[in-house]
């Protein structure tokens, strides 16, 4: 069959002359094949005006997840939509991006040989998470393997606050997940209650820099010291993966002196999502081990059918270079006193919320924005006629995605409502919050009497996080 002349091929604005007049109006929202093609615009105007009823992700409160980048950065994402970075050999100039990036955190995060530092970007902080423990786990199994002991059993020691990404980890992967419950007051793991937990088949710990429940730190330094014990006591060496999803973008800028990434010996690995704190739309993430000891050599695949060969390790393949290019941008364009400005500017709005939302009765806060720029709050105890949940769906109705839920058992009577605080999260944007949490306040428990809702100064809560930073 002969091959058709470029004149033959249909290219895309040949399909307009293919749509007969019929397909001139959609129905609506389909869940087959339409029979024929149909203008772009209409199609357009179409999608946009169902996407058009989906909430307004500057008023989500509960996502971590960024939701405003600039301009400039959303043209370079634009820009390299199609380029593929699992392709390589074709785009080498997005791979050297990636590994400069790789370089950049490793220093960020006080790798003792940043030029020795394994990593990688993902998808996500919950591929870089299952990566780490992927590495825990192979690790853990060459060395008892080398003992002439079996490897059948392997387990995972982690509070009972981390992200869902572990619990599919252990459940895809066959490990044993080991949760470390909540205690009342204590909601994240702590030294004195893990380890009870381990043994000669814990493959690692995992500690989280930023828990998705109330945004507060797990002493990452007290755990390896208290794993550090265990050693001295059983002989037994625990390697330790820090889940940074949020806070290893938060942490260094804001608190230079706690101790809690490669300048700990027994941190193995860390994950964290560029996607947050990292300041690039979903979804990217990135996975770095100190060195290539922390990542065997067996987990490592080499590609060659792209054209060239190339490292990878990742758990899917093919993917848009568009992320790791905005984040490369990010780093570039923010610096690191940059980056410090736009944390500084959350965690002083998450401290002003806080306390404006503690001087609304009958709230009382769980973490005030401290450690990630995020606070839990929840009803103080006794009977008010509404509970968080009720909270949630009338804030809902005013257009916020303010998110209520339980903490896990033991700690189940323990609800509370949460909020995020991103850049771009204004001084207006914080009032209306205020105003609208008062007002539903006051309307759920119409009998009691309201203070009126405080205004945040300016000069506390700042305008667009983005403001101000020049190059």
């Amino acid at each position: 069959m002969p091959i058709p002349d470029t004149a033959d091929v249909i290219s895309t604005t040949d399909l307009d002359t293919l749509t007969p007049p019929a397909a001139a109006y959609l129905p609506g929202p389909a869940d087959e094949l339409p029979p024929a093609a149909s203008p772009p615009e209409l199609v357009l105007q179409q999608v946009r005006d169902e996407l058009a009823l989906d909430g307004n992700a500057q008023r989500n409160l509960a996502t971590f997840v960024t939701t405003w980048m600039e301009p400039q950065a959303r043209q370079l994402m634009a820009d390299t939509a199609e380029k593929n970075l699992a392709d390589r050999a074709e785009y080498p100039k997005i791979t050297a991006m990636e590994e400069r990036c790789v370089r950049m955190l490793g220093r960020l995060w006080h790798a003792p040989h940043p030029e020795r530092v394994r990593g990688c970007s993902t998808t996500g902080s919950s591929e870089a998470g299952m990566l780490g423990g992927l590495a825990l786990k192979r690790r853990w199994q060459q060395r008892r393997r080398g003992q002439g002991r079996d490897t059948a059993r392997p387990n995972l020691v982690m509070g009972a606050n981390v992200q869902v990404c572990w619990k599919k980890f252990a459940n895809y992967f066959e490990v044993e997940p080991r949760y470390v419950p909540m205690e009342p007051g204590r909601y994240h793991l702590t030294p004195d209650t893990l380890t009870a937990y381990c043994d000669d088949n814990t493959i690692g710990v995992v500690t989280v820099l930023g828990s998705t429940y109330d945004g507060s730190y797990e002493p990452v330094a007290d755990i390896c010291m208290a794993l550090d014990g265990y050693q001295a006591a059983t002989g037994t060496d625990i390697p330790v993966h820090v889940d940074g999803a949020s806070g290893a973008m938060v942490a260094p800028f804001l608190d230079p002196g706690l101790m809690w990434d490669f300048q700990l010996e027994r941190v193995a690995s860390i994950n964290t999502s560029g996607h947050k704190y990292g300041h690039v739309f979903p979804g990217l993430g990135w996975a770095l081990w100190r060195d290539a000891e922390a990542l065997p050599d067996d987990l490592v695949f080499e590609v060659d059918y792209l054209g060239g060969r190339s490292p990878s390790f990742t758990l899917n393949f093919s993917r848009p270079g568009a992320h790791v290019v905005a984040q490369y941008y990010s780093f570039l364009r923010y610096g690191f006193e940059g980056l410090r400005h736009l944390a500084v500017q959350n965690r002083t709005t998450a401290h002003a919320l806080a306390a404006r939302i503690r001087a609304v009765p009958p709230y009382e806060l769980v973490t005030d924005g401290s450690e990630l720029p995020a606070l839990a709050f929840r009803l103080a105890q006794g009977a008010h006629g509404f509970t968080v949940f009720d909270v949630s769906h009338a804030m809902h109705a005013r257009g916020w995605h303010l998110p209520a839920y339980t903490f896990p058992a033991p700690c189940q009577d323990v609800s509370v409502l949460r909020l995020v605080v991103r850049t771009g999260f204004t001084a207006d944007l914080a009032n209306s919050f205020i105003t609208d949490l008062t007002d539903v306040t006051r309307q759920l428990r119409p009998r009691r009497s309201m203070p009126a809702p405080t205004v945040l100064p300016a000069a506390v809560t700042p305008e667009p996080a983005h403001a101000g930073i020049t190059v």
